[in-house]
């Protein structure tokens, strides 16, 4: 029982993109011990109805694949980036910004670059050998542009250097263009369907428009379901607390709260996060945990 309630409140401690770190090294884990030698037969398809592939009538037959797709990975390298990429990611956006906005730009990053893939092999089909696509690319594309693009000259530790954030995107972007001539092509078409997300994205969110704001229900189905009994537990909290202007007090304060740390964004991404004060620094790490 301790063990099992250690696990339990490990997982519950990781931020929902570290949740998806895991979530993809526990299926790979998975399909690498049963498709050993003469553990199961058959898995092979089962795998293949997962990937999403470059032909439209094959995808109608599989649609979940839109999804799923991003939860396999070819090998233990192409794993291993992606999820040192995601990890990197993750501790940036779980200190500054609430977790649905990293989800929604994740999936939908992940969304567009399947949709990409398979635009793009439907209108070369002589042209591009026909593929499939797997792996998380997209979705950490579209986290990584999204930063470069919302905090451009936020300070970024790349062992001993410090670099601006858009220097790091530029990058990024230029490898990928490079990459269209390399035998992934579709991996690179995805990942402008997630680096495309991801920056315009940042760009609305910054004229205070947010482009996911229609899986927030969806979003707040599902963490309801893990969490129902604080839920209830809130309920008996808020039951009997006092409005201001139709707003409870604890509402209120995070409204205030929230309209400083955007305050505070807008500063680095005009002028860097070393133009920050000692004090919006600490602010900034408690507001995001």
């Amino acid at each position: 029982m301790s063990l099992a309630r250690d696990i339990q409140d490990g997982f519950a401690k990781l931020s929902a993109l570290e949740k998806i770190i895991l979530a993809n090294v526990l299926v790979f884990i998975l399909f690498s011990l049963l498709t050993l030698p003469g553990a199961a037969i058959g898995l092979g398809q089962f795998f293949e109805s997962l990937t999403l592939p470059s032909k439209w009538s094959l995808f109608l037959k599989q649609p979940w694949s839109i999804v799923t797709y991003a939860f396999l990975h070819f090998g233990f390298l192409h794993l291993f980036f992606n999820m040192l990429w995601l990890f990197v990611l993750a501790r940036f956006f779980s200190n500054v910004f609430d977790y649905k906005i990293g989800l929604k730009v994740y999936f939908l990053g992940i969304l567009a670059g399947g949709i990409l893939f398979l635009l793009i092999y439907s209108l070369f089909p002589t042209l591009l050998p026909t593929t499939k696509l797997v792996g998380a690319s997209a979705g950490v594309r579209a986290l990584l542009i999204f930063l470069c693009a919302y905090m451009p000259l936020m300070d970024m530790q790349l062992l001993v250097f410090r670099i601006k954030l858009w220097h790091v995107g530029l990058f990024v972007v230029l490898m990928d263009v490079l990459g269209l001539f390399s035998t992934n092509i579709g991996g690179n078409i995805a990942h402008f369907g997630g680096t495309l997300t991801g920056y315009f994205y940042a760009l609305q969110l910054k004229k205070g428009q947010d482009m996911g704001k229609g899986f927030d229900t969806a979003l707040v189905t599902l963490e309801n379901l893990f969490k129902r009994n604080k839920k209830n537990k809130l309920k008996t909290v808020h039951k009997g607390s006092k409005k201001m202007a139709g707003y409870t007090k604890e509402e209120f304060q995070e409204f205030n709260t929230q309209k400083r740390v955007d305050l505070i964004l807008d500063k680095i991404s005009k002028s860097g996060y070393d133009s920050l004060t000692q004090e919006e620094k600490e602010f900034l790490f408690k507001a995001g945990k």
